[in-house]
């Protein structure tokens, strides 16, 4: 994992996933899912490289975001009136902070930088008025991505739920505080020999990243889901449900 995080291995990582989707398409595959570290936005723009150099490409090269934005939203309690996005922002954060402030639920963003560029993609006012910029730690619902920091936990209050819309989870750093599992759903009960997708999930649950592909694949979707843009998103989730893929259902009371 060490070398995603070098400047310099990014050209060779690229290379060979290139090489993959390639290899892919001359065995005439559909879908190609990219795996969880290889569609950062710093190293390839989510996938959106590969269609720049490749522009004839059959195969569908897809990201999962759409899949990962429905399950954090279907993860938040219903009643809940305010959140809160800590963490790295990024393009499945820019989308449920969207999303949110359409469904009139409050939505505190910590970076100027980002509540200013999220505040001139909503069209209604009353969404506007739902987008709110607070370094306030009172919220009970955290919608989480990578860099969350220990410090920054301390400070949450008692009984916080913490959702990561990241692809790994953050090290707990409370025991008070209840914590979700990253964006991931169970796998339908007719996919037999299935363990652990990652070594953080439970058995026969799997990354919404790597499901969406999957989805993509039975539905014959022809489409791309890369770069800055998402595929429906109501339209995947109810796609996962239909062909068994369930919520993972925790009870934080």
């Amino acid at each position: 994992m060490t070398q995603y995080l070098m400047e310099g291995e990014r050209e060779t990582i690229n290379s060979l996933i290139e090489e993959s989707i390639l290899e892919a398409e001359a065995k005439g595959v559909k879908v190609f899912t990219l795996g969880l570290l290889n569609q950062g936005e710093k190293l390839n723009n989510s996938g959106e490289l590969f269609i720049r150099r490749n522009p004839k490409l059959k195969v569908k090269l897809v990201d999962g975001s759409s899949l990962a934005i429905a399950v954090v939203l279907n993860s938040i309690p219903r009643g809940t009136t305010q959140v809160v996005f800590r963490g790295n922002f990024n393009k499945i954060a820019s989308y449920l902070a969207l999303a949110l402030c359409e469904k009139g639920i409050q939505v505190a963003i910590t970076q100027e930088k980002d509540y200013e560029r999220l505040k001139s993609k909503l069209k209604s006012v009353h969404a506007q008025d739902k987008l709110v910029f607070s370094r306030d730690y009172s919220q009970n619902t955290w919608l989480v991505g990578e860099g969350l920091t220990k410090e920054e936990q301390t400070m949450a209050s008692k009984g916080t739920l913490i959702i990561p819309y990241s692809r790994f989870p953050p090290e707990k750093a409370r025991k008070d505080c209840f914590y979700h599992t990253t964006p991931s759903m169970l796998t339908p009960k007719y996919l037999e020999n299935v363990d652990s997708c990652e070594n953080w999930l439970p058995r026969r649950v799997m990354s919404a990243w790597r499901i969406a592909g999957i989805v993509h694949g039975l539905e014959g979707w022809n489409v791309n889901e890369c770069g800055n843009e998402v595929f429906n998103i109501d339209k995947v989730w109810e796609a996962s449900i239909r062909h068994g893929f369930s919520p993972i259902m925790k009870s934080f009371t």
